[in-house]
């Protein structure tokens, strides 16, 4: 693999034009196809085989299609004192369902007000008090899922009358969900980006060199932005993904970019000739990148053993962000490095370019003398790192999975405008309805099974009022009662109402040998944050496993990847802890944008867990590689960990603090749950980075001395040989040439 590397850095530096070439085209070709396309179709699957509200939603599918086909409302309200009834209100809402009928994209629309005086048949589409009423909206199946623009132009034009006429209004279902603000979208990533480039300018002090990684980094957020767009044409695209890649991919990208581009510089400064430093950077910093950013896949690929649609698919999607990351890394910063040659350091800011220079020498750093400090007496910062680290997790043993509330995105949202409005109007419960779905069978398709169910359904307390008559499939072997609870979707009450009517309906029916599910979003919820509580144990010690083997195998040692993965795991369950203070307890949450406390969205820490693991290998590798460098250079144990240490923790806190801020970035996200992943991510990254690798696994190191390197011999034998960096491939290379530059240690 070093050989091959290497001659890949050094192909992309002399051949710059052509990659750089191929890189403009292939994005260029893709652009124009997703153009053609139309935009990301994003749409939550919340199917889960074999359980209740997957088996309720596949009868529906069978005999009541129309009950799950992608609908909206409009919400509409009058604030002030006449009723919707009124002519003028009347009319204003006529002229909106007119609208709607006449769009393109709209294949039914209902209107909430009766066709007459005396008619009643669009009683259940206004509140009691005749102040709230509900336009129900059914899209044409090509337009079931919108894009963002589609959906933004069709509610406008619909909200056009009502506004006029004095009527507040809002959109909910499929169109709340899409017609987001588009300049929104774009506002975490430029943050991330700002700071970023602050970051690496002080670490550079060069203008030039600062916007490398940017430049690399969004090439590759761009190709993985539109293969998933591409891909939610034939496939489903959940909607945190496109947040959850593109943060990924920006950190990420950076990230690897600068563990290439500080290795060629450190070589630069050393003296080797440019193309031979690229080619050699790509072999070396580029391999531990390949190696890390691949462990980041596999991770993410991972969680499909957790046999949960929603997880896998947010899983695989972002990592097309990492795989776009690593090619970007490998071939178009190399390419750009050989197109500026020297220029690579131009535009200097003398000051801080002084200071960077000076960085370089190692021996006499900073860092060199922490570590030196820490190799001295090891135990103190050991405890102290652990002691930390356990106190933040304690919060983790009260985490409760949950879902959350609409009512928590952004006040200005579609979504959340028609989620408060139809809890003034018809209850919080009326935003996440219960289906309760029975198959009716035999002599028991009368109505007497029925109608004893909805009298127990009923007498409830958590049921906001008794059920409407149940809808019949039309050869009546199948019936849905819609249940509305009192209480808002993600409270505790719903999910205890939810699990009470699982016990109720199939004892109502057991006489009549008919079989009832619950079901509906809210019920699909509750199983997917069941599923994910039992599978998250086997998946954390899947992807541990998998880290491990990796690890063993790259530095041909046992301890290595055993504290490596004890290490990961306490930085996660902090992370874990920060979560639940933050998110669950409410904590500072008025800080990052939130009312109130909201619940942990139950596939968040799975994809967490499953992208710190990933993440926090490329600082493992790149300080181990280091210490496993001069270690086989002769150094004694102490030495070659305070020498790793100090070559390799300026790279690493710069690294993972431009991963912060793009992390943190995310947190100005409206939705809550980019804002668990941003918030999550990076509190985790900024203690992985500090005090468990600059601290934690140094000074662990330094007390098991040199069996950090023991391996069985029998193991030995049979275990492939692996060396991440490749010095054994320049140290030979370098032997036969006499005339080849020597690689700086």
């Amino acid at each position: 693999m070093t050989s091959h590397l290497y001659r890949l850095g050094k192909f992309c530096a002399r051949h710059h034009w052509i990659v750089i070439v191929v890189w403009l085209v292939i994005v260029g070709a893709l652009a124009s196809w997703v153009k053609s396309s139309g935009g990301l179709e994003s749409a939550n699957s919340v199917d889960l085989p074999n359980t209740q509200s997957q088996k309720a939603t596949d009868l529906l599918t069978e005999k009541l299609p129309a009950l799950i086909k992608p609908t909206s409302s409009i919400v509409v309200h009058s604030a002030g004192k006449g009723a919707l009834t009124s002519p003028a209100n009347s009319a204003a809402i006529a002229a909106a369902v007119a609208i709607a009928k006449q769009s393109s994209e709209v294949e039914t629309a209902v209107s909430p007000l009766p066709s007459t005086p005396a008619s009643q048949e669009a009683g259940a589409l206004v509140s009691a008090n005749g102040k709230t009423a509900l336009i129900q909206v059914t899209l044409k199946p090509e337009y079931a899922i919108p894009t963002a623009a589609e959906a933004n132009n069709l509610v406008d034009r619909i909200e056009k009358p009502l506004s006029a006429a004095g009527l507040e209004s809002a959109a909910d279902g499929i169109l709340g969900a899409v017609a987001v603000d588009p300049d929104a979208a774009y506002l975490a990533f430029a943050i991330g980006i700002a700071a970023a480039l602050v970051v690496l300018l002080l670490t550079f002090g060069s203008a030039v060199t600062m916007l490398l990684p940017i430049i690399t980094a969004i090439f590759g957020v761009t190709i993985g932005t539109m293969a998933i767009t591409l891909l939610s044409h034939v496939s489903s695209v959940p909607d945190a993904v496109s947040a959850l890649g593109g943060m990924i991919g920006l950190g990420v990208g950076i990230d690897y970019s600068l563990f290439v581009l500080s290795r060629h510089r450190e070589q630069l400064a050393a003296g080797m000739e440019i193309t031979e430093s690229i080619g050699r950077s790509v072999a070396t910093s580029g391999a531990a990148v390949l190696f890390a950013g691949t462990t980041v896949v596999i991770a993410l690929c991972s969680l499909a053993i957790a046999g949960i649609p929603i997880v896998a698919q947010l899983g695989y999607l972002s990592a097309i962000f990492v795989v776009t990351a690593i090619i970007s890394a490998l071939t178009l910063l190399p390419a750009v490095l050989g197109l500026l040659g020297k220029r690579y350091d131009a535009l200097r800011l003398p000051a801080l370019h002084k200071r960077a220079s000076r960085a370089v020498d190692h021996s006499n750093s900073g860092w060199a003398r922490w570590a030196g400090g820490i190799a001295r007496r090891p135990w103190p910062p050991l405890v102290a790192a652990i002691v930390i680290l356990a106190v933040i997790a304690v919060p983790t043993t009260k985490m409760i999975f949950g879902q959350i509330d609409t009512a928590a995105g952004a006040k200005q949202s579609q979504a959340t405008k028609a989620y408060n409005l139809n809890s003034a109007g018809f209850g919080e419960g009326s935003n996440g309805p219960i289906l309760v779905v029975v198959k009716l069978s035999g002599e028991a398709r009368d109505a007497a099974a029925l109608t004893k169910l909805e009298k127990a359904i009923a007498a409830d307390p958590d049921v906001l009022a008794p059920p409407a008559p149940p809808l019949l499939s039309a050869d009546r072997s199948t019936a849905v009662i819609t249940v509305v609870p009192k209480s808002a979707p993600p409270s505790d009450a719903t999910q205890a109402l939810v699990n009470r009517l699982r016990v109720l309906a199939p004892k109502e029916l057991a006489a009549t040998g008919q079989v009832a599910y619950v079901g509906g979003q809210t019920a699909a919820f509750i199983d997917i944050a069941d599923e994910i509580r039992t599978k998250l144990p086997l998946s954390i010690l899947i992807v541990v496993a998998l880290s491990f083997l990796l690890l063993m195998v790259a530095f041909r040692s046992v301890l290595v990847p055993l504290q490596a993965a004890f290490m990961n795991l306490l930085g996660v369950a902090a992370a874990y802890g920060m979560l639940v203070a933050v998110f669950q307890w409410g904590w500072g949450t008025d800080l990052i944008g939130l009312d109130g406390s909201v619940p942990i969205v139950s596939f968040v820490p799975l994809m967490m867990f499953a992208i710190l693991f990933g993440l926090s290998m490329d600082y493992e590798v790149f300080l181990v590689t280091h210490i496993q460098e001069e270690y086989e250079d002769g150094a004694d144990n102490q030495t070659a960990v305070i020498r790793g240490l100090s070559r390799s923790a300026r790279v690493i806190t710069s690294a993972a603090l431009i991963m912060v801020c793009v992390f943190l970035g995310f947190v100005t996200d409206a939705d809550p749950t980019t804002k668990q992943f941003g918030l999550g991510l990076a509190f985790a990254v900024a203690i992985d980075a500090t005090i468990v690798r600059c601290l934690l696994v140094p000074a662990l190191m330094v007390i098991v001395g040199r069996r950090n390197w023991w391996l069985p011999k029998w193991l030995a034998k049979i275990m492939p040989k692996g060396n991440i960096e490749g010095t054994a491939f320049f140290k030979k290379l370098d032997a036969n040439d006499a005339s080849a530059p020597s690689q700086q240690s």
